[in-house]
């Protein structure tokens, strides 16, 4: 029997198949581009979140960093640049390579030997590879020219804003002016006459590659020269001011709390040495790259629904046109497995190639991937097949739109479609019902039973799927305008991503002291200042892994936002930012253990949790940034480290101060820079005033810029198509109710007023139900969205637009709803029921 009917159903398609191909071409087309649109969007988010990490990878990139030199006269270190010392690191176990960089002091100048105007102005740094470093390890990406070949001294490469700011191009010559040790001192300028002259050639800008995302108090080190291995050879020796060395490891970041322990008895217990681990970097990547992706796969999760909606319709629609050619079948005699398979060995075939058209069409977009700041480094940016995508993508659209299929034409049999038109006539909507009963106008009851009531067996019309959609359609626009809304406010309140002050008082870019009675006694007396207090930056041992630290004083007045527990009121307490939590595995409560190199550990008791700031040295070494980082006691960090340079007054490294309520930005930057002028002491370095400065996260939440609404108005177009598709076929089915009408006496204003309330009740019905919904999903989304990247969560719900959207939804339905509405008005309606 069942061979029987395969046969039957596959004369069936070979004798229809020259009338209905442009039914099954409709549906191919729908599925592979809408599907593959889908399958596109989600393979892009894939690639995007792993943008960086697949670049990183790209540049041969080191595991662990510290600072292994330091020329530092009063603490006895007379060179910047250790040699002995990085050999003996380099044979340490589970340390598979070691290079180094030594900073050099060397400027363009002119001809009398002074620096450039541009040099001058410029802050920038010259960073001396002395055996590799950013030309095999942690390599420099080109953007424009070439690398510097090593073995070459009068080659040199510098980033982008380096090259903006000392006013060089790309093949430009100049001369350069090296300064020695002994010539330079801390806040002091350049001596009249450089040590060394030379002449060097920019043969290309580069992005290094722990610039391509950074926070803001990072990008002021992103001004930065890179000097070949055959120049520093020549430099190292007598004008290196300091120097760090950057590891590899036999097991990647697994090895970097036992490779810190061995190299804490190799190096000098006064040096300031902060580690820094790389993990640091791909995690704060893959958070500021988060929203994108997150964007990229809500789309791609909306438009694989819209495929399977739309695609539904049109297969339904497909069926019921057919419906009386099965009708005929089963009244020659076949048999209801005959009548359900007539059209479904061509609908299945559709839905496979248009299932594999999809995935040719994910293919073809895939150069647009990734998006985000990794794009222009990005060491592949050409075709790629995500296979999981594409396997799970065809596999759902196949089985997904089969399994509908198979359903509909079941539900379509001529066996069932009796019962099913009983059940359609005896079973009228409430809604449709109380409109009747409520005295509205006749073309406006009309519309609402053609909204929610399918129709008789003959003019039946997908009305639930359509209203479906609707709802779906407003939850998620909805959501993504509350999405938007919350992540906008994130970027506009840096109290939500830890700068919970205002400004700073900061000292030689947080390597300086602020002095510490000077600058209590002048905030104190300042009428603007509400609160301040001040932190010293560093970075110490729990429980083995290298943290950055703020270290301040028990019950401090300003400080990080607090998300759960509370500050650190007692000297044996520690706050941890979110992440760091989780990477020790503990939780608010535990004990850990502290320690700056080989000094006394201290037991800490976690008492809670914070969104650290983004603020501490930068370009260097580590700092805090919002799921990275601690707050301590000042005390845990050794005196020698607070005071490397042996200035005075000391005092902590950075102020942070919170205004009054009222107090205009103006005002406070000319009280706050009178204050720091006043604390800018010639045995001191320079006091500067510091603004909101935001963590890599937020710096590209901000370059987002318009994400949110295109995906938004994405989203509305789809509404509005599906809309518009839905009253089209409506007018189509209901032709002969249309022309009932017409004959009952309505005229063609009439029945365009019928479609306008049918387009009207469906919208609102989805705003009715979807709205609040949105904003329910909406709300839940951040507060998971805020939870994964340590901010503050602070969902806002932007009434006005979303009333606004609300309105428009109804007029843009009742625009969609003009042109099927002509159409119902010029129904022929003698032609139509001579034909009944």
């Amino acid at each position: 029997m069942t061979g029987q009917r395969l046969r039957v159903s596959g004369y069936r398609f070979r004798a229809t198949f020259r009338r209905r191909w442009g039914a099954y071409l409709s549906l191919v087309l729908l599925i592979g581009l809408v599907g593959g649109v889908a399958m596109g969007a989600i393979a892009a988010a894939r690639r995007t979140q792993g943008s960086f990490a697949t670049y990183l990878a790209s540049t041969n990139p080191s595991n662990l960093s510290l600072g292994t030199a330091l020329y530092a006269p009063p603490l006895g270190f007379t060179s910047g640049y250790d040699a002995p010392l990085v050999r003996k690191i380099s044979r340490l176990p589970h340390v598979t390579r070691a290079e180094s960089y030594t900073s050099i002091y060397t400027v363009p100048i002119q001809a009398d030997g002074q620096p450039t105007a541009a040099a001058q102005k410029a802050n920038f740094s010259v960073y001396g590879s002395v055996d590799g470093e950013f030309f095999n390890q942690d390599r420099a990406t080109v953007v424009h020219g070439r690398m510097a070949d090593p073995h070459k001294a009068n080659e040199i490469v510098m980033t982008v804003a380096a090259a903006q700011a000392l006013g060089l191009h790309v093949g430009e010559t100049a001369p350069w002016g090296t300064y020695a040790n002994s010539q330079s001192s801390s806040g002091s300028g350049p001596p009249p006459q450089p040590y060394l002259r030379q002449r060097l050639t920019l043969v290309g800008t580069v992005v290094l590659n722990n610039g391509v995302v950074q926070d803001d108090i990072d990008a002021g080190a992103a001004t930065t020269v890179i000097a070949t291995p055959a120049l520093t050879r020549q430099l190292v020796g007598c004008c290196s001011n300091f120097s760090f060395t950057y590891l590899q490891l036999q097991h990647g970041s697994r090895d970097v709390p036992a490779v810190e322990a061995e190299v804490e008895h190799v190096v000098p217990a006064v040096l300031p040495y902060d580690f820094y681990d790389a993990s640091i970097d791909v995690i704060k990547a893959q958070n500021a790259i988060k929203p994108e992706a997150i964007a990229l796969a809500v789309f791609g999760l909306i438009a694989g629904l819209a495929a399977i909606l739309i695609a539904g319709q049109l297969i339904a629609r497909q069926l019921g046109f057919w419906s009386h050619e099965e009708r005929t079948l089963r009244a020659l005699g076949a048999d209801p497995g005959m009548t359900v398979g007539d059209g479904l060995v061509g609908i299945m075939a559709a839905v496979v190639l248009g299932a594999l058209l999809a995935g040719t069409v994910a293919v073809a977009l895939s150069p647009l991937s990734p998006l985000g700041p990794v794009r222009p480094v990005y060491p592949d940016p050409g075709v790629a097949a995500d296979w999981v995508v594409l396997g799970l993508g065809v596999l759902v659209l196949v089985v997904v739109l089969g399994a509908l299929a198979v359903a509909l034409a079941v539900q379509r049999a001529p066996h069932r479609s009796a019962a099913g038109w009983r059940r359609n006539t005896r079973s009228p909507s409430p809604i449709a019902t109380a409109a009747a009963n409520s005295g509205l106008p006749v073309s406006a009851v009309a519309g609402i039973r053609f909204a929610v009531e399918p129709g008789a067996e003959a003019d039946a019309v997908p009305v639930r799927s359509a209203i479906l959609g609707a709802v779906l359609a407003v939850i998620v626009i909805v959501a993504t305008v509350v999405f938007g809304s919350s992540l906008n406010s994130l970027v506009s309140h840096p109290s939500l991503y830890g700068w919970n002050w205002d400004d700073a008082l900061i000292a030689g870019g947080g390597v300086g002291d602020v002095p510490a009675a000077q600058s209590a006694s002048l905030l104190d007396h300042d009428p603007q200042v509400a609160a301040w207090s001040g932190y010293w930056f560093g970075t110490l041992q729990i429980d083995g892994l290298a943290v950055p630290i703020m270290g301040g004083t028990p019950k401090e007045a300003v400080g990080p936002p607090v998300l759960a527990g509370h500050r650190v009121d007692a000297p044996g307490q520690i706050v941890l930012a979110p992440g760091t939590l989780a990477q020790l595995h503990t939780r608010v409560g535990d004990t850990v253990t502290v320690r700056y190199g080989t000094t006394t550990p201290h037991s800490l008791r976690i008492v809670g949790t914070a969104t650290m700031p983004a603020v501490g040295i930068g370009g260097v070494t580590g700092h805090p940034s919002m799921g990275t980082g601690a707050v301590v006691p000042y005390q845990l960090i050794p005196e020698s480290v607070r005071n490397q340079f042996a200035v005075s007054p000391t005092g902590p490294n950075a102020v942070f101060v919170r205004l009054k309520p009222g107090v205009s930005a103006a005002a406070s930057a000319r009280s706050l820079n009178r204050i720091a002028a006043k604390l800018s002491l010639p045995t001191n370095y320079p006091t500067s005033v510091l603004t909101v400065q935001r963590p890599a996260e937020i710096v590209n939440y901000r370059a987002m810029g318009s994400t949110p609404l295109i995906l938004g108005l994405g989203l509305t177009a789809g509404a509005v198509a599906a809309l518009g598709l839905t009253l089209i076929a409506s007018v189509r089915r209901r032709r002969r109710s249309m022309a009932m009408l017409r004959t009952l006496g309505f005229t063609g204003r009439q029945l365009a007023a019928t479609l306008a309330w049918q387009a009207t009740v469906a919208v609102g019905i989805g705003l009715l139900l979807g709205v609040p919904l949105g904003i329910v999903v909406g709300r839940v989304l951040w507060d998971l969205f805020a939870n994964r990247i340590y901010v503050v969560p602070s969902p806002t719900v932007p009434a006005l637009v979303i009333g606004a959207i609300a309105v428009g939804a109804l007029v843009l339905g009742n625009l969609v709803a003009a042109i099927p509405g002509r159409m119902a008005a010029r129904t022929p309606a003698a032609l139509l029921l001579r034909s009944e």
